[in-house]
């Protein structure tokens, strides 16, 4: 669904109005598409104090194809190197920093402090690694005209695996992501012959594939080279088929919370799954007090226990390949709450649990990462039948004051998904804007 006021925000008279009385001016969002495959502009590198990890951090950003450079005037992008931030004082070298260029940043830029994780010995440095959480929430919240901020805390030796992670977050497919902290292991990243088709060769499943978010995610996945299997209930099969056809791609018309769930999938992916994406979920909205029973069970079965179930399964059988990604679906619910949710928010509370427990047993028995998308409002048909003043507020109440789009959330399931992420597991990443309600 169009949104009416980010169009009026666009014009001379829209800009004028909202200004004087002091409402939102959402910038228009710059994301991938064939003309915009990268930011236009150059990269400003700058140091924090005296890091040992500055010349391997700009050789990985030399890597990405964008121009680095120790000035400009207008960059695309601030990459800051945090990771020698070891006091309070030092917190002063961050500001010194980022203080002269912020407001030279380009309108939908991105800035990027990269940090290392607190230390539990050190509590000197570990506070000092903690106040660039703090630093990177609010500078994301008042920097406007669509940039976004975002802190990459790096444990030892994990510079290298983080060129997928730079990669995304400095380029349009990061549109909708601020004021995240994504933790970077230090496992080996897999190769990636082609940063263009950086999935070629590698099979994908997608629940709930038939239309929105699962379509799109379909759709990315694809894109970037893999051979997709989209899943969703029979019920669906002609939007299913539809979807996968445009795709080149398999359609399953599967309940998947049957019992012979799990095995069909297996039996549709004879050389099994490289990624496994669980996005098919549903809402039964009420008050608890008005909430039967069944409205609760539907959505727990679906939302959470088929996940769990054919997770368990498909790792256990070995469909789930050694290298393979699971990425599943959470959502701001999960995390912030949500009134008349509280079946629905459990749910995906549940989900980054699961991505929590089950991350770095996957990662050791399984050679597996496991990670979650946690999407805010994201313009669907679901949200486009939201009364318009919730829906309203719901599209404002994030740092880039507006809706996000299915292809947000796909973009960040594709980027979890790629062979070179291995040392990114056990994330859970909110594609929301930075909403201003949860952590």
């Amino acid at each position: 669904m169009a949104d009416r006021y980010l169009h009026f925000t666009g014009t001379a008279t829209g800009r004028f109005l909202t200004r004087r009385i002091g409402l939102p001016q959402p910038a228009p969002l710059r994301r991938w598409s064939l003309e915009t495959q990268s930011l236009t502009g150059p990269v400003l590198h700058l140091t924090a104090g005296d890091s040992t990890a500055t010349d391997e951090l700009g050789a990985i950003l030399a890597a990405t194809g964008l121009e680095v450079r120790a000035s400009a005037d207008r960059p695309a992008a601030v990459v800051l190197d945090a990771t020698a931030v070891e006091t309070a004082a030092g917190l002063g070298d961050v500001h010194a920093a980022l203080h002269p260029v912020v407001r030279s940043l380009a309108p939908g830029g991105r800035i990027v402090v990269v940090g290392v994780r607190p230390s539990p010995d050190d509590h000197h440095q570990a506070a000092a690694q903690q106040a660039l959480e703090g630093f990177v929430r609010s500078l994301g919240k008042e920097i406007g005209k669509g940039a976004t901020v975002q802190l990459v805390r790096l444990a030892p030796g994990a510079v290298e695996g983080a060129e997928s992670t730079l990669r995304f977050l400095l380029s349009p497919r990061s549109a909708y992501i601020s004021g995240q902290v994504i933790e970077v292991s230090s496992a080996a990243p897999g190769p990636v012959a082609d940063w263009a088709a950086p999935l070629a060769g590698r099979t994908a499943l997608v629940t709930g594939a038939a239309r929105g978010i699962g379509a799109s995610v379909a759709s990315v996945l694809a894109r970037d080279g893999a051979h997709v299997i989209c899943l969703d209930v029979p019920q669906a099969r002609e939007d299913l088929v539809r979807t996968a056809d445009r795709l080149g791609a398999t359609a399953l018309a599967l309940d998947i919370t049957a019992d012979d769930a799990a095995p069909r999938i297996s039996a549709a992916a004879p050389d099994g799954l490289d990624i496994l994406v669980h996005n098919a979920g549903i809402t039964r909205d009420r008050r608890l007090a008005n909430m039967a029973a069944d409205r609760w069970a539907s959505v727990i079965d679906v939302n959470l226990d088929s996940v769990l179930r054919t997770t368990d399964a498909l790792l256990k059988t070995g469909t789930v390949n050694r290298g393979g990604r699971i990425v599943a679906t959470a959502s701001i619910a999960g995390i912030a709450g949500n009134n008349g949710q509280t079946n629905y928010a459990a749910s995906k509370a549940g989900i980054i649990g699961l991505v929590r427990s089950l991350a770095p047993r996957a990662a050791a028995d399984h050679g597996v990462t496991v990670n979650a998308v946690a999407p805010g409002f994201i313009e669907t048909k679901m949200t486009a039948a939201v009364p318009l003043f919730i829906r309203e507020a719901g599209r404002r109440m994030n740092s880039l004051s507006q809706g996000g789009l299915p292809v947000d959330v796909a973009e960040t399931t594709a980027w979890f998904a790629q062979p070179a992420s291995s040392a990114v597991n056990g994330q859970i990443v909110r594609v929301c804007g930075q909403s201003l309600l949860g952590a």
